[in-house]
């Protein structure tokens, strides 16, 4: 198992070139959202802005569109056919087939929502989608109902479940890392498997521990952000693994930024957010 330190995590981080411009950067698409859950699609999408993606889009169903087109500067938001329910009808997966042709990394998950149609438009996307995509959350749920669809598509997925969510993946009530790396590798895929200590195993094997992260991280939110900045990632050209290492360990070190300036208690997710550019400030090209 290697453990992850500052040292490897500089190695993987890419430096911007002066002469550059945001298609560069990547073009990530972010399936989110959706009517009483816009805040899961909010730290999704803003921690793909805080990461340097060049291009944020944002799709929601139609009925959380109002709110996040308000709250939401950065990234493009655009409303898609929903329920009447709230979460997304299978109506809308032409449009999100055709956004995604254009996106150099997908997000599925954050808020989504639980139904036939949902599972159905997360299925389509993850056999139909042509880049790297990010399984989150409710999309984790749609998957686990229907496994045979990791073996069947070769794009490059990264899942990031909690301990819940792996034991509905796997059927094992208490992960060991050597369940998890056999996960990985069966089902070709990484997994950031979110805990105390973060554990990143990619299909060739390998296994990585996260040591950054503190309890004032245990809040609502703080797992789209970390969502969000690993498709930024990905978007930006670091390998699945590599972008789950880099992703898991900036966004601790950005948490335990926040603890130290606002207490365990009191930090949020929005503070986490706020404080991710001073630790990613040491990738400048120069001081300005």
């Amino acid at each position: 198992m290697k453990e992850l330190d500052w040292e490897y995590i500089d190695a993987l981080m890419p430096r911007r070139a002066a002469e550059s411009n945001k298609n560069d950067y990547g073009r990530i698409l972010c399936v989110c959202g959706s009517a009483g859950y816009t805040g899961a699609a909010f730290f999704a999408a803003q921690g793909a802005v805080r990461m340097g993606s060049g291009v944020v889009t944002l799709a929601v169903p139609e009925r959380a569109w109002p709110v996040l087109a308000v709250k939401l500067s950065e990234p493009v938001v655009r409303p898609l056919p929903c329920t009447e329910d709230g979460p997304f009808s299978v109506r809308a997966l032409p449009r999100l087939l055709e956004l995604a042709e254009h996106a150099d990394a997908l997000l599925i998950g954050c808020g989504l929502g639980r139904s036939d149609e949902v599972t159905e438009v997360v299925c389509t996307l993850l056999r139909e989608a042509a880049c790297p995509i990010v399984l989150d959350a409710d999309g984790i749920f749609a998957l686990a109902q229907h496994k045979d669809i990791l073996r069947r598509t070769a794009r490059p997925l990264v899942m990031t479940p909690h301990a819940g969510e792996f034991a509905r993946l796997s059927g094992k009530k208490q992960m060991q890392p050597e369940e998890l790396c056999a996960f990985a590798q069966e089902n070709r895929c990484t997994v950031l498997y979110k805990a105390h200590r973060t554990l990143i195993a990619a299909p060739d094997g390998r296994l990585f521990r996260n040591h950054t992260g503190n309890p004032g991280m245990a809040k609502g939110g703080s797992g789209d952000t970390l969502a969000g900045m690993l498709v930024s990632l990905i978007g930006q050209g670091l390998a699945p693994e590599d972008a789950a290492c880099a992703a898991a360990w900036l966004h601790g070190a950005a948490g335990d930024s926040a603890a130290n300036r606002y207490g365990e208690y009191g930090m949020t997710p929005t503070d986490l957010l706020a404080c991710l550019p001073g630790v990613t400030r040491r990738y400048n090209t120069r001081e300005w």
